[in-house]
This record gives structure tokens, C-alpha cells and sequence, in this order.
């Protein structure tokens, strides 16, 4: 048992103890981890199975990491208001029953609301994680467990969309949520036994429900304005009270933040700009590796017909070479050169998903895997520096707000890295369809070739006249489906590169200037 509370720096535990508790945190992490990834496979079936585009099936992933932004402010609060034990094992049910309810969804808002649940347990197991390892080890062994921990939270979404696949082919994408549930429930009875209940000596402490309830407001309504705009008009009533929501309780919640007794945000940490550098590159590390993980298997599945599998597999060589390189880089960053790198890192990523800009329905397997790994390699070098100099330049005592500020900015970044995309992706599809149908004229030659090689293919087939010139224009309108939804995809490629070259500015003003 342990002699100290959680809250202290560190748990007075046995090495046995300590095994257990990290393989605890760690099992309940690899499912949470696991799910925000390996759905991304399964988004053209459902799709498929709700009848929706790109522009809603996108809150699959988008609510997850919301919702994940959102609860991670709460972690610290309820641990010290619950205890470790009680809000890892209310974390773990919430990701059971969000499964649960996703895999049984009858309607895409169920399964939305399932999602939810799922980043919710996310938001609050994640950081709780990572203070657990920090209190069951000793300072001099934490950098090597803290190493450990984190190659194993790096294997799990490298490895999570090749099985979603091999699930989704196999089963169908339903059993997808049921996958990670086994180990959530097995963290859940390990936690029981091996993590701390709460030090009842302490006060309670107070939440900024106020500020909490501002943000959501903020990111929901930001959000459904960006999706809707569109559709809507972005100057209808709708999306105009939207954003007037949105950037009302947004200023409402930097104005609490700056105020309140004990804010969820402690937002005067931008007010030094080389952390605020470092805060908006973090951001569009998130925006670039959610982004090209959720546009790369829709591209690959819905343009090159691949199955969920093959689409999994595509990515695993990048995850792999992820995996392999961050520890690497790790220990590069020790030696110095964190912004030099940090920015080299930037230029090899925006550099791999450049290269996904030529492709089309006829790019080969290990060309795009190539080109994946490209981008890897540049998000794997761009991750340990920048947390280190997010970290060097603040005073000691601000180093853990900012090291908690910057996951969450990060996590912010990918929700709206994959809104933007997608809808972006969906918007030009839209815009290309009708460009490329308006094209196909009378005037037109090459169409009218086209229409008389299909004629004659038709009656070569036994199709019967009248039937020859139906099956034409629809052979035709498929045809132009799919090379818009092709050059859609480039320009939302060519926009994740954009969005990564913008943050290399920021990247080069964090240097030191003494």
C-alpha cells in the first residue's frame, strides 16, 4: 500500500506494485488511443450504411477529439476531487458504453454521441496516465519509463488501422468499437486493485464549471458552423448566429480565464510569445497528422477501391517508421537543436503530404507508402523538440501548465484538422462535379468519342436501343464522380501542406535570441 497520496510527487510503491500500475494506465491508454485511429478505415462504410458524405461522416472523428480536448481540462480536477482509481475506472466505463452504444447505433447521431463518450474517456484516462507514470517513479528512472510509456502509446495507432481493417473486411465496421473493449474492461479490474483512492485529508477542491461550459460552447458551435457553412450559406442566419455564438463565448472564456480564482486554462502563459510560437505550431501538428490520417485511408478506399485492409496496411510501414525514429530524435534533441529540428521536421512533413498531391487512381501501393512515410518521418523529428522547447522557454514553475496546455492544444488542433479537411475535401468535390458536368457538351469531342465506343460496346453486349445512351450517361457520370472526388482530395492535400509550411515561421521564432 501506499504511504503517500497520489497527489504527492511520488507513490512510496513496490517495484512489483509499480509494474502493475503502469501496465494498468497503460492498457486503459492503448484502447482509448487505439479508437482514435482505427475508425478512420471504417468511415466509407459508414457512410455507406447512414447514407451521409464526407461533410457529416467527419464527426466520427471530429466529436472524438472535441470531446477529448474538452475533458482533458477536468483530469486534474477529478482526480483530486475522485482519486486516480475512481476516475480511471469512471474513464473506462464511459469508453465501454460509448463502444457499446457506437457498435449498436441505429442512427448516426447515436453513434456520434457514442464517439463522445469514447473522447470523453480519452480526455480524462490520457493525461491521467501520464501523471500516474510520473508518480510511481522515482526522477531518476522517469525519463526511461516515461520513454517506454510513450513508444507504447506510439505502436498502438501505428498498428490500430491495419487491424480496424482486417476487422471491418472480416466482421464489418459494427465490431469495430467492440474490439478495444476486452482490454478497457481488464484496466478497469486492474485499476481497482492497483491504483490509489483518494486522500480524504485534502480539501475538495472547486471546478470552473463556467469556463468548462464556455469552451464546449465555443468548440460545438465552431464546429457545426465550419461543417454547415457550406450547405447553408455562410452568411444564412444560422451560420452568422453560429459564429456570433462561437466568438462570444470564446471571448467570454479567455475574459473567465483571466479572471477566475482557479481557471481550467491558465491562459497569461501566452502572454510570453515564444511559448505562444510553440503553442500555434502544436496546434498545426495536430491539424497535419489527424488531417492526412483521416483524408489518406478515405482516398485510398473510396478513389483506389481499396478494402479496409489494404487500407490499414498502407499505413503501417509510416507508423512503423515513426515508432523507430521518435526515440532517435529523442536523443538528438538532448544534445540541442530543438527549433532546427523542429523545423526540418515541418519541412519533411509538408515536403511527404506535397507529394500525395499527384496522386490518382493509379499510384502504386508502396509509391503512396513511400510518400506516407515522408510525412512520418517529418512528424515523428517535429514531436520531441517541440515539447522540449515549449518547455525551455518558461520559468520553472509555469513548466507543467505548459506541458498541459500544449497536449491540449494539440488534440484541439486535430479536431478541427479533420473538420476543416473533410469539409474542404467535400466542398471542392462539389465544385469539380459541377464544373466537370457543365463541360460535357455536344461541343465536346472527346465526349461524344467516348458516348460512341460505350454505344458500341452496349450493343456488343445484347443492351437494347434506347437502354445503349442511359447506361452512357451514367457510365459518364460516374466516371466524372470520381475524377472530382480525386481532384478534391489533392487540393485537400495540397491544404494540409499549406497549413504545415504556415507554422515553420512560428517554429524558427521560438529560437533563443540572447
Amino acid at each position: 500500500m501506499s504511504s503517500q497520496s497520489p497527489s504527492a510527487d511520488t507513490w512510496d510503491i513496490s517495484v512489483a506494485r509499480r509494474f502493475f500500475t503502469t501496465a494498468t494506465v497503460s492498457i486503459g491508454s492503448i484502447a482509448t488511443i487505439l479508437t482514435a485511429t482505427i475508425m478512420n478505415v471504417a468511415v466509407p462504410d459508414i457512410m455507406g450504411a447512414f447514407g451521409i458524405g464526407q461533410d457529416q461522416a467527419q464527426w466520427v472523428s471530429t466529436a472524438f477529439l472535441a470531446a477529448t480536448t474538452c475533458a482533458m481540462l477536468a483530469t486534474d480536477w477529478s482526480v483530486r476531487r475522485f482519486g486516480a482509481r475512481n476516475t480511471y475506472i469512471s474513464a473506462m466505463l464511459f469508453f465501454v458504453l460509448g463502444s457499446l452504444i457506437s457498435g449498436n447505433a441505429e442512427t448516426f447521431e447515436m453513434l456520434v454521441s457514442g464517439r463522445v463518450l469514447q473522447g470523453v474517456s480519452g480526455g480524462l484516462a490520457q493525461p491521467l496516465a501520464m501523471m500516474t507514470m510520473f508518480q510511481i517513479y522515482p526522477p531518476h528512472e522517469r525519463g526511461r519509463a516515461m520513454g517506454i510509456f510513450g513508444l507504447v502509446i506510439i505502436l498502438a495507432p501505428a498498428i490500430g488501422p491495419y487491424f480496424g481493417g482486417l476487422t471491418v473486411d472480416a466482421f464489418g465496421w459494427r465490431q469495430i468499437f467492440f474490439l478495444p473493449i476486452p482490454a478497457a474492461v481488464l484496466s478497469i479490474l486492474l485499476a481497482s486493485i492497483f491504483l490509489l483512492p483518494r486522500n480524504k485529508s485534502k480539501l475538495t477542491p472547486s471546478f470552473d464549471w463556467t469556463g468548462f461550459i464556455l469552451l464546449i460552447v465555443f468548440i460545438l458551435s465552431f464546429l457545426i458552423a465550419l461543417t454547415n457553412g457550406s450547405a447553408d450559406g455562410w452568411f444564412s442566419t444560422q451560420i452568422i448566429l453560429l459564429l456570433i455564438i462561437s466568438g462570444s463565448a470564446f471571448l467570454g472564456f479567455l475574459y473567465w480565464q483571466l479572471t477566475a480564482f482557479d481557471p481550467l486554462l491558465n491562459v497569461m502563459i501566452f502572454a510570453n510569445t515564444r511559448f505562444a510560437a510553440a503553442a500555434f505550431v502544436s496546434f498545426i501538428y495536430g491539424v497535419a497528422i489527424f488531417g492526412s490520417v483521416y483524408l489518406v485511408p478515405l482516398f485510398v478506399q473510396i478513389i483506389q477501391g481499396y478494402t479496409a485492409t489494404r487500407s490499414g496496411l498502407l499505413q503501417l510501414p509510416a507508423g512503423i517508421a515513426m515508432f523507430i525514429l521518435i526515440p532517435i530524435v529523442g536523443r538528438l534533441t538532448d544534445r540541442g537543436g530543438e527549433i532546427w529540428l523542429t523545423t526540418l521536421g515541418l519541412i519533411f512533413a509538408a515536403y511527404g503530404t506535397f507529394l500525395m498531391i499527384e496522386a490518382d487512381t493509379n499510384t502504386s501501393f508502396w509509391l503512396f507508402a513511400i510518400w506516407m512515410i515522408v510525412s512520418r518521418i517529418g512528424l515523428a523529428v517535429i514531436f520531441p523538440p517541440l515539447s522540449a522547447a515549449s518547455l525551455k522557454v518558461l520559468p520553472t514553475d509555469m513548466i507543467g501548465q505548459a506541458a498541459g496546455t500544449m497536449n491540449f492544444v494539440r488534440t484541439m488542433g486535430g479536431a478541427f484538422g479533420v473538420n476543416v479537411s473533410a469539409i474542404y475535401v467535400e466542398n471542392r468535390a462539389v465544385n469539380y462535379r459541377e464544373a466537370l458536368t457543365a463541360s460535357q457538351h455536344d461541343g465536346n469531342a472527346v465526349m461524344l468519342k467516348m458516348t460512341d465506343q460505350l454505344g458500341g460496346l452496349w450493343s456488343g453486349l445484347g443492351i437494347p436501343d434506347g437502354l445503349d445512351i442511359a447506361f452512357s450517361y451514367h457510365y459518364l457520370g460516374q466516371t466524372i464522380t470520381r475524377q472530382a472526388d480525386m481532384l478534391a482530395f489533392r487540393d485537400g492535400f495540397l491544404l494540409l501542406t499549406v497549413l504545415t509550411v504556415s507554422a515553420i515561421p512560428a517554429a524558427i521564432y521560438m529560437r533563443n535570441r540572447s
